[in-house]
C-alpha cells in the first residue's frame, strides 16, 4: 500500500487514516473524488472498506484478480473487496474463529453486488469437490431467487433489496464451503399492495407475466399484460428499459431447480404468486345496508383453486370479520373500506409468509448434512439497508434507522475494542477516545415499558390519537428534547437525533404497519388450505394461541437483538457502500449526495475513532524491508533483530519521540506527514539505488552473457562436428546400400517381383510416374505420352485412357448450351460428310450459324403466309429449273415440319419432311445438292436442284430438322433426279480448275467443281463469327475425335 503514496496527489491515499486533515469532510470527499475519477472505487478506513458504485463494468473481478488477492497480506495490495473477503477467510482458517462481513449503504450503492462478488470469490478460491461444488452453486443461485421475491425497482435503484439479509456460510476443516443459512429481516410487505410513483412491485410478478409459458399462465389464470393487475401498476412503472424480465425469469427457473425445488414445489409457489395478483383484482360493492359484497366471482374461483380453499368460505372471510369474545364467536359484516383492508392484509400476509417459507426452503437445501458438523466454522455476510432519510419518513424508515443505530453502536464498540486490544498486546498505553455514544438513542427506541416500541405495542388496543399523545408526552419529557424543536414539528411528527443526524418521522400509519393485523376468519381459511406451502405458512396453533401476536416492531427488535448476539460472537469486517449519483450514470460524482451518505454512514466518526491513536502501524520486518535503504547501517542487509534495525533506522531518519512508538512486534507512527516524508525520501533514494543496481547488474549480466555464449559456442561446435560426421557416415552407408540394391534389382529386372528386384521395380515405377506427372498432355490434341518401362505398359495404357477421359470430361463440363448445339451439328456433319465429300474439311473450322438470313431479309408476306410455323434456319440458295437448268435466286427456309422455297414475296414450293425421301450430293467440292421428293404427291413437280454457298451447314441442319441423317446420299460421278411424272434428269460431276455449272449437249446438267475450299467471298470469317474458346485446329480435331469416341457422352449432357 505504501507504494501508492507517491501518486497520492493524483489518485489520493488508499487509506483515509493517512489523510493529513482527517477531521475535514471536504478533504475526505476530495480523496474519494480523486480515486473515483481514476476508477479506483475502493478505499480503506483502517480495516473498513469504502466502496463507491461505478455504475459500469470494471475489469477488476477476473480470476486473475482473485488469485492476486488470494493468501496475500491485507495491506500488501491495493484496496479491494477481495482483500476483505480473503482476510476474513484466512482469519477463519488460521484462528478457527467465526467471521462476519457487514455490508451497508443506501439503496443503489451496490450492497447486493458486493455480496455476490464475495460469494463468487469464495466459490473460485476455496477448495473444491463434487459436494462442495453443489453447495457453491446453491449459495450463488440463492441470490437470483431471493432478488426475484425480495427486490424491486425503486426511485433510487432498479434492483433494490426490500429486506435485510444475513447469510452464514459454513466451512469445513479444509476451508471448503459445505453449507449455509440465511436470515431475513423486515420484508417490505406493504409494497405488495402499494407502490410510490415511479416504483414497481417485487420482480417475480413481472417476470412471471413476461417470461412464463402460455400453458403455465393459462393454468394460473393470468394474462401477460401487467396493466390488468392493480397491484402491479400503482407506481405507473410496469415496464423498465434496464430490466429484462423475460431473461430474469429463465435465470430464476434455473436457480430454483439448482436449489432443490421440484416441479410440484415450483407449481405451488407460482400458484401463490398468481393468487396475490388475483387478490388485487377482487372488487367490492356496497349493498343496501352499506355492507361490502364481492363483485368479481371469477377471481374468487381462481383464488379458491390456486390457494386450495373453498371459494364460498373465502368469499365470506373477505367481507366478514370474526371476533371471539368470552368464548363466543361474533361475525360482523365489513364495509367497503374494511373489506379492502382485509383483502390487502391477506395479500401481504400470504406473500410475506411465503417469502419466509422460501428462505427456510433455501436453508434446507444449504444445510450441512455431514457428520462432524461441530468442526465447521462460519463466515457471515450481512447485506442490510443503510440509513434512510426521506422527505416523508414513516414506520419502515424508523425500523431501518433503528437497525443502523444498533449496527453503529456495535461498530464503535468493536472498533475501539480491537484498537485497545492491539495497543495492549503491543505494550502501548491506551488513551480513551471520545465519541458519540448512541446508546441513549437505542434505549429511547427499545427500552422496556418506556421505549417507543413499547408505547406502540400498548397503543394497539386503543388505536387512536390517545396513544399518539402518550408517545408525544414521552418524547417531550426526554432529556435530549428541547421546547424549541417541539414547536417546529407538526402534530403527528417527532424527531430523533441519530448518530448520523436528525430525522423527523411522521406517525401517520405507524399503528397499522406495526399491527399488521389479519382477521381471524381469514387465518382459519388459510389454515384449511390444500396448497402445501400455504398450509405450512399458516399453522393451526395460531388459532388456539390466545396470546396477542407480536407486532412488526417487536418482531424486528427481537430479530435485531439475535443478530447483534450473532455479530458479537464473530470477528467483524466492514464494507460501506456509497452511490455517487441518483441517475445511475457512470463517472458522475455528485458531491452533495456523497456528503449526505458520508454523514449517514458515520464514516467521519469511524475515521476519527481510528485516528484517535496512531495513523500507521506495521510489523518491524515489513517496515525494515521497505525503508532499510534510507540508512547506511541497515543497507543492504541487517543482521540483527528487526526491532533493533527499526530503532536504528528511525533514529537515523530523525523521528521525534512524539511521532512514533515502538511496540512488541510493530512500529506505530502517529502522523501521516511522518510517513509521507519517509516515503518521499525513499523515492529520492530509489534514483541513486537504481543507478547503482543498474550498473552492477549490467556488468554482471554482460559477464554472465559472455560466459554463457563462450560455453554455448564450444558446445555447439562440438555437437555440430559430431553431427556432420554422423551424417556423412550415414549418407555413405545409405549410398552403398542403395547402389547394391539397384544393381541387384537390375540383374533380376525380368524376373517376377521378389525381394531382389523389389527396390529396382519400385524405383522404375516411381521414376515413370514422376516423369508422367511432369509431362502430362495439356489437351486432347496433345498426343505425347512418356514411353513406359516394359513392366508398366498395361498400367500406362490405362492411365492414358483415364487421362484422356478426364480431359474430355473437364472440357465437356465447360461447354455452354450454345457451344454444345454447335458441336452436335458438327458431329452430324462429320457423320454425313467426313471422308466422303472433298470440301468437308474446309467447313470444319467454320461455325454453323443459327441462320444466314436475318428477319428483315424475309418478306413480310412470306412470314404471314407461314403463320404459326417458326423459321429454324434460312439461307439464300440458287435453284436450277428442271428443264432448262436456268439458275434462279431463291430463299430456303427450314421450319419444324417442312422445307420452304421462297421467291421474294411468294412461297414457290413447300416440301414436307414426310415427303422428303432423300438428299443427294456429290463427293466433289461443289455446293450443289438435290432434294428428292415423293413422286405420288401431286403438289410436287419433282425433285429440287439447289446450290448453296453453305451446303455442308444447310444440309446438316436440314437432315437434323427432317430426321433424314441416314437419307443423305453422297454420289460419285452423277446424280439422277426426277424431273416430272415418269421423267428423270442427270447431273454429271467432274473436277476442274474452276466451278462451272451448265447444260450439256446430251441434256444433262454438267457441274465442274473448282479447287477444294469455300468461295472466295467466304474465305475470311464474318465479323459476327467467334471462335468461342476454340481454335480452328482444335475444332477440327475435336470434331473427328468426338465422332469416333464420345458421341454418347456428349448427348447425355
Amino acid at each position: 500500500m505504501e507504494s501508492a503514496l507517491t501518486a497520492r496527489d493524483r489518485v489520493g491515499v488508499q487509506d483515509f487514516v493517512l489523510l493529513e486533515n482527517f477531521t475535514s469532510e471536504a478533504a475526505f470527499i476530495e480523496n474519494l473524488r480523486k480515486r473515483f475519477k481514476e476508477n479506483l472505487i475502493y478505499t480503506y478506513i483502517g480495516s473498513v472498506l469504502v466502496s463507491v458504485n461505478p455504475y459500469k463494468e470494471l475489469e477488476i473481478y477476473s480470476k486473475q484478480h482473485m488469485e492476486r488477492y488470494r493468501g496475500v497480506s491485507f495491506y500488501e495490495v491495493s484496496p479491494h473487496l477481495y482483500a476483505i473477503a480473503d482476510n476474513s477467510y484466512r482469519s477463519l482458517r488460521t484462528e478457527r474463529k467465526d467471521q462476519c462481513i457487514l455490508i451497508s449503504g443506501e439503496s443503489g450503492a451496490g450492497k447486493t453486488e458486493a455480496t455476490k462478488k464475495i460469494l463468487q470469490y469464495y466459490a473460485v478460491t476455496c477448495p473444491a469437490s463434487d459436494q462442495v461444488e453443489m453447495v457453491k452453486d446453491r449459495l450463488l443461485q440463492s441470490n437470483p431467487v431471493l432478488e426475484a421475491f425480495g427486490n424491486a425497482k425503486t426511485l433510487r435503484n432498479d434492483n433494490s433489496s426490500r429486506f435485510g439479509k444475513y447469510m452464514d456460510v459454513q466451512f469445513d476443516y479444509r476451508g471448503a464451503p459445505v453449507g449455509g443459512h440465511i436470515l431475513n429481516y423486515l420484508l417490505e410487505k406493504s409494497r405488495v399492495v402499494h407502490q410510490n410513483h415511479g416504483e414497481r412491485n417485487f420482480h417475480i410478478f413481472y417476470q412471471l407475466l413476461d417470461g412464463g409459458e402460455e400453458e403455465l399462465l393459462r393454468r394460473l389464470g393470468l394474462e401477460k399484460n401487467p396493466q390488468q393487475y392493480p397491484y402491479l401498476v400503482k407506481g405507473h412503472c410496469a415496464r423498465v428499459s434496464s430490466i429484462n424480465d423475460k431473461n430474469d425469469w429463465k435465470v430464476v427457473r434455473k436457480a430454483l431447480s439448482i436449489i432443490n425445488f421440484n416441479d410440484n414445489d415450483v407449481e405451488d409457489l407460482l400458484s401463490i404468486v398468481a393468487s396475490v395478483l388475483h387478490l388485487g383484482n377482487v372488487q367490492f360493492a356496497a349493498d343496501e345496508q352499506g355492507n361490502a359484497q364481492v363483485t368479481t366471482e371469477n377471481q374468487i374461483k381462481y383464488l379458491a383453486r390456486l390457494l386450495g380453499v373453498e371459494g364460498s368460505i373465502l368469499r365470506e372471510a373477505l367481507i366478514h370479520k370474526k371476533i371471539i369474545a368470552k368464548g363466543e364467536e361474533l361475525v360482523s359484516p365489513l364495509n367497503l373500506e374494511q373489506a379492502a383492508y382485509a383483502r390487502d392484509a391477506l395479500a401481504k400476509a400470504v406473500y410475506g409468509r411465503t417469502f419466509s417459507w422460501l428462505v427456510n426452503k433455501i436453508n434446507k437445501s444449504l444445510s450441512y448434512k455431514f457428520p462432524g458438523w461441530r468442526s465447521t466454522t462460519v463466515l457471515g455476510l450481512l447485506d442490510i439497508y443503510g440509513f434512510e432519510v426521506f422527505q416523508h419518513n414513516s414506520f419502515e424508515q424508523f425500523c431501518i434507522n433503528y437497525c443502523n443505530e444498533k449496527l453503529q453502536q456495535l461498530f464503535i464498540e468493536l472498533t475501539l475494542k480491537s484498537e485497545q486490544e492491539e495497543y495492549e498486546s503491543e505494550g502501548i498505553a491506551w488513551e480513551p477516545v471520545q465519541y458519540f455514544d448512541n446508546k441513549i438513542i437505542c434505549d429511547l427506541v427499545e427500552e422496556k415499558f418506556k421505549g417507543i416500541i413499547s408505547i406502540l405495542v400498548r397503543a394497539l388496543p386503543k388505536a387512536n390519537s390517545v396513544s399518539l399523545q402518550s408517545l408525544d408526552f414521552f418524547l417531550h419529557r426526554h432529556k435530549l428534547a428541547d421546547q424549541k424543536t417541539r414547536k417546529s414539528l407538526g402534530r403527528e411528527e417527532f424527531r430523533l437525533l441519530h448518530y448520523a443526524g436528525e430525522v423527523t418521522y411522521s406517525v401517520s400509519g405507524f399503528l397499522d404497519k406495526n399491527n399488521d393485523l389479519l382477521f381471524r376468519n381469514l387465518k382459519e381459511t388459510m389454515c384449511n388450505s390444500e396448497n402445501p406451502i400455504v398450509n405450512q405458512c399458516f399453522e393451526r396453533t395460531e388459532l388456539t394461541d390466545k396470546k396477542r401476536p407480536e407486532t412488526a416492531a417487536t418482531q424486528f427488535k427481537n430479530s435485531l437483538s439475535k443478530l447483534m448476539e450473532i455479530l458479537m460472537s464473530k470477528e467483524p469486517s466492514y464494507i460501506r457502500c456509497i452511490k455517487p449519483n441518483d441517475s445511475k450514470q457512470a463517472g458522475k460524482f455528485v458531491e452533495v449526495l456523497i456528503r449526505h451518505q458520508v454523514k449517514y454512514l458515520g464514516l467521519m466518526e469511524n475515521l476519527r475513532v481510528r485516528r484517535a491513536g496512531f495513523a500507521y502501524r506495521r510489523k518491524y520486518e515489513v517496515f525494515l524491508q521497505r525503508y532499510k535503504s534510507l540508512c547506511p547501517e541497515t543497507w543492504p542487509v541487517w543482521d540483527g533483530r528487526p526491532h533493533d534495525g527499526v530503532a536504528v533506522l528511525v533514529k537515523y531518519l530523525g523521528y521525534k519521540q512524539e511521532e512514533y512508538k515502538m511496540g512488541r512486534t510493530k512500529i506505530f507512527i502517529r502522523f501521516p506527514k511522518t510517513l509521507f516524508a519517509t516515503e518521499d525520501a525513499l523515492e529520492i533514494r530509489k534514483q541513486s539505488l537504481a543507478t547503482k543496481i543498474q550498473a552492477a547488474w549490467r556488468g554482471f549480466h554482460q559477464r554472465q552473457k559472455f560466459q554463457h555464449m563462450k560455453h554455448s559456442a564450444i558446445t555447439i561446435q562440438s555437437w555440430w562436428r559430431g553431427t556432420l560426421g554422423r551424417r556423412k557416415a550415414a549418407k555413405k552407408k545409405w549410398a552403398v546400400e542403395t547402389i547394391r540394391r539397384f544393381i541387384k534389382g537390375f540383374i533380376y529386372r525380368n524376373y517376377p517381383r521378389c525381394a531382389e528386384n523389389e527396390y529396382f521395380l519400385d524405383y522404375i515405377r516411381y521414376s515413370f510416374l514422376m516423369s508422367l506427372k511432369r509431362n502430362l498432355p495439356r489437351n486432347v490434341l496433345d498426343k505425347s505420352w512418356p514411353t513406359p518401362p516394359p513392366s508398366l505398359c498395361e498400367a500406362s495404357q490405362l492411365l492414358r485412357q483415364l487421362c484422356m477421359q478426364n480431359m474430355v470430361w473437364r472440357y465437356c463440363k465447360r461447354i455452354n448450351p450454345e457451344w454444345k448445339q454447335q458441336l452436335d451439328q458438327k458431329v452430324i456433319a462429320s457423320e454425313i460428310f467426313k471422308d466422303k465429300k472433298d470440301n468437308y474439311p474446309q467447313s470444319v473450322p467454320r461455325l454453323f450459324l443459327d441462320t444466314r438470313l436475318v428477319h428483315e431479309d424475309i418478306n413480310a408476306k412470306v412470314l404471314q403466309a407461314l403463320g404459326s410455323e417458326t423459321i429454324k434456319y434460312a439461307v439464300p440458295v440458287i435453284k436450277y429449273d428442271r428443264k432448262g437448268y436456268k439458275a434462279r435466286a431463291r430463299q430456303l427456309l427450314l421450319t419444324q415440319t417442312a422445307v420452304f422455297i421462297v421467291e421474294e414475296a411468294k412461297i414457290k414450293q413447300r416440301i414436307d419432311y414426310a415427303n422428303l425421301t432423300g438428299i443427294s450430293v456429290s463427293s466433289l467440292s461443289d455446293n450443289l445438292f438435290v432434294l428428292h421428293v415423293h413422286c405420288e404427291d401431286n403438289k410436287q413437280k419433282g425433285d429440287v436442284v439447289l446450290q448453296s454457298d453453305h451446303a455442308i451447314e444447310t444440309l446438316t441442319k436440314m437432315a437434323m430438322s427432317a430426321d433424314k441423317v441416314d437419307n443423305v446420299n453422297i454420289n460419285q460421278g452423277s446424280i439422277k433426279f426426277t424431273v416430272g411424272q415418269g421423267k428423270e434428269g442427270i447431273i454429271d460431276f467432274t473436277s476442274g480448275s474452276e466451278l462451272l455449272i451448265a447444260k450439256a449437249k446430251n441434256g444433262h446438267l454438267t457441274v465442274v467443281s473448282g479447287p477444294s475450299g469455300f468461295p472466295p467471298h467466304l474465305c475470311s470469317p464474318s465479323s459476327h463469327l467467334q471462335a468461342q474458346d476454340c481454335s480452328v485446329s482444335c475444332v477440327t480435331a475435336l470434331s473427328s475425335w468426338i465422332q469416333n469416341s464420345y458421341i454418347t457422352f456428349i448427348g447425355s449432357i
